[in-house]
């Protein structure tokens, strides 16, 4: 197991950051649907923010977030993505990454955390079944594009 940090990203980390969204796009199999780039995370750094796994000075992966509110709940915070880089799993720094964001989100008073996770992708749904969240599969995804 490699020792590794995790903390809050920085604009400095926009450029590794942006790699990493590129691969989990190719993981996902939806590199068509990356519009972002890091001049825009630039220009939108007061909503962008995440935090960063480093293994020796060196970010292998991410997980981005952002505040929201429910009518029916309240006041939460909303996993965007939590990606590492294949070759560091399975050494519980996803563990870490989703439990930064999970404190954070208890420091700030949220009545929860929410994300979504692709239905085919059993292995994330493992993981996070065991951190204790519940998968429902009743919701969809709507987006109506603006540009």
């Amino acid at each position: 197991m490699q020792p590794f940090s995790i903390r809050l990203a920085t604009e400095k980390d926009f450029p590794a950051i942006f790699l990493l969204i590129r691969e989990f796009a190719v993981f996902q199999k939806s590199v068509d649907k990356v519009s972002i780039t890091p001049e825009q995370m630039l220009a939108d750094k007061e909503l962008f923010q995440a935090f960063v796994v480093e293994v020796d000075g060196i970010i292998v992966g991410f997980a981005t977030f952002f505040w929201t509110y429910y009518s029916w709940s309240g006041k939460a915070l909303y996993l965007d993505d939590l990606y590492l880089q294949p070759s560091v799993r399975g050494q519980g720094m996803g563990k870490g990454l989703l439990q930064s964001v999970i404190e954070l989100a208890r420091s700030r008073n949220c009545k929860k955390v929410r994300w979504q996770v692709s239905n085919w992708n059993h292995h994330a749904i493992e993981f996070y079944q065991k951190m204790g969240a519940t998968v429902d599969g009743v919701e969809l995804n709507c987006d109506l594009l603006l540009n």
